[in-house]
């Protein structure tokens, strides 16, 4: 299971109670299946959504290993021993292209977990062992020549194999266009099957210990973890230092300087800004009706409701809501028992909600990181310039609302979009996550938004972007609507059919797209 907040609050947004309260469901969690299912995984500490988010490796681990520690704080609060629940805590990492660096972050990371445990007094040795799921990475992969995916992919898988991991996810190679189709998916699941069982790289541990490069590296990685984890400690441990905003602003620096290099040219993606084809290819891409998903499982429920016994249901999610107010017994517990009556995962939310309040933020803006990851680039001037010129004729800087709709908590796009628009000189608004297109609409007429950029990669888009349309004119706002994110290409017509000016996929430059947008908002002195 997961149940890892605090990356959460850090970087993938699907929490939903405060901090403190979201924390004891964690500590609630861990105590639950130390004492009832001993052999379970009751937490996957994530670094893979960290990485996924723009964290270097570095950042990434030390991050990673410091919400290990607050966990294991957390579950000591609680009266728990240490030995009842270490040797199942689980982490989860990410795995890029670097190779030989996600190698070394792997090995480094068992060294660093048993020296942070050391602080606990463990005696059990297995405490004291990081055991790790690795994941291929999603943001490595590109819609342009998708078959290069997997390439990447095998590469990644084979560095997560010779860095000593547990288990192993292989991403699909069309996963930058679409949810993957059975094709696609039974490659990734055959990319490790032939690595595991035809390899014989699995038959040898740590085959790489030993080379002086890969021992420098994790010996270095050690050294520069060890520092920033001390740094964490040092503002009070993650939870303190989330709230000060401190690995966000870093996270978001290291995307920003990554962003750039591409951009740049610096560092090469093939297919993208170096060795492009004529022709990306058409690949088979899955296709999912949203809305009928959304009606079978309203009717489903339906049923569900039907056959229970209501009073039952209510006395069940009475007690849940009544352990989270007094924090007198479990929170698992309650909730398992309110699940046994046929009370509904929404159910058992909203009587947690109920006792404890929502946790609302609005997403910060990180002002100057792309300016200075793209320093004095020629083509950052440009689009600066033209935007300058703009706020000459019209008295203001050219407006942009960067929306986030339906259940999608995806938004390291958003965010490289909102911050790069922020610092070429636009004004930028980046809407709160899960927005309704109604809301959304609703927001764009009060801030009188030049343009709407939707961002989505849940694959909601023929679902939400035509809500939104009609919302606009609804409203009679007419701002320029635009897209990015994961967008099938059979499908651009059917959004541009919609009223939406143009669609940017991933690895879209975004001083291009900028400048593409500009030459869209109409101006009374243009």
């Amino acid at each position: 299971i997961q149940n890892d907040i605090l990356k959460e609050f850090m970087v993938r947004n699907t929490y939903i109670y405060p901090p403190a309260e979201s924390m004891r469901i964690v500590a609630d969690v861990i105590g639950f299946c130390a004492d009832h299912m001993p052999r379970f995984n009751s937490i996957s500490i994530s670094g893979y959504h960290m990485q996924e988010a723009g964290a270097d490796a570095v950042e990434e681990l030390a991050f990673t290993l410091a919400d290990g520690l607050e966990y294991v704080r957390a579950a000591l609060r609680t009266g728990q021993d240490v030995d009842a629940f270490a040797p199942r805590l689980s982490f989860f990492f990410c795995i890029g292209m670097n190779f030989f660096m996600e190698v070394a972050k792997l090995r480094a990371a068992r060294i660093l977990w048993a020296e942070l445990m050391e602080q606990f007094d463990p005696k059990k040795p297995a405490s004291s062992m990081l055991r790790m799921h690795c994941q291929t990475s999603g943001v490595s992969l590109q819609a342009q020549d998708p078959y290069n995916n997997v390439v990447r992919t095998t590469i990644e898988a084979l560095a997560g194999v010779l860095g000593g991991t547990q288990s192993l996810h292989t991403n699909s190679f069309d996963e930058a266009i679409a949810l993957p189709t059975p094709f696609s998916a039974r490659i990734a699941r055959n990319t490790q099957t032939i690595i595991a069982e035809e390899s014989q790289i699995t038959r040898t541990v740590d085959p790489l210990g030993g080379s002086y490069f890969v021992e420098r590296l994790t010996a270095d990685m050690v050294e520069a973890a060890r520092r920033l984890i001390e740094e964490v400690e040092q503002l009070g441990g993650m939870t303190a230092a989330i709230a000060q905003g401190m690995p966000m602003r870093r996270i978001e620096e290291s995307s920003a300087r990554r962003q750039a290099r591409v951009e740049r040219g610096e560092d090469t993606v093939v297919g993208v800004n170096k060795y492009r084809p004529e022709d990306d290819g058409q690949v088979e891409a899955l296709e999912i009706d949203n809305s009928k998903v959304r009606d079978a499982q309203i009717e489903r429920l339906a049923e569900v409701r039907a056959r229970r016994d209501q009073a039952t249901v209510d006395r069940a999610l009475e007690a849940l809501a009544r352990v989270a107010r007094t924090r007198e017994g479990n929170l698992l517990g309650a909730s398992i028992e309110a699940a046994e009556r046929r009370a509904t995962v929404g159910e058992i939310s909203d009587a947690l909600e109920a006792a404890w309040g929502r946790h609302d933020t609005r997403p910060a803006l990180v002002p100057g990181v792309y300016s200075s990851a793209y320093g004095d680039h020629e083509g950052f001037r440009v689009v600066r310039d033209e935007i300058g010129e703009f706020r000459d004729l019209e008295g203001r800087p050219p407006s942009v609302f960067v929306v986030k709709m339906g259940q999608d908590g995806h938004d390291r796009g958003a965010k490289a979009i909102s911050n790069a628009f922020n610092d070429l000189g636009f004004d930028v608004e980046m809407s709160p996550l899960f927005l309704t297109p109604g809301e959304a609409a609703e927001r764009t007429g009060e801030i009188g938004a030049d343009v709407v950029g939707i961002s989505t990669l849940a694959g909601a888009h023929k679902t939400l972007v035509p809500e939104l349309m009609d919302s606009l004119k609804v409203r009679g706002t007419d701002a320029v609507v635009v897209c990015g994110g994961v967008i099938p290409e059979r499908d651009h017509q059917f959004l541009l059919d919609c009223g939406v000016r143009a669609i940017f996929g991933p690895g879209t430059d975004i001083l291009q797209a900028a400048s593409a947008i500009m030459k869209m908002i109409p101006g009374r002195n243009r």
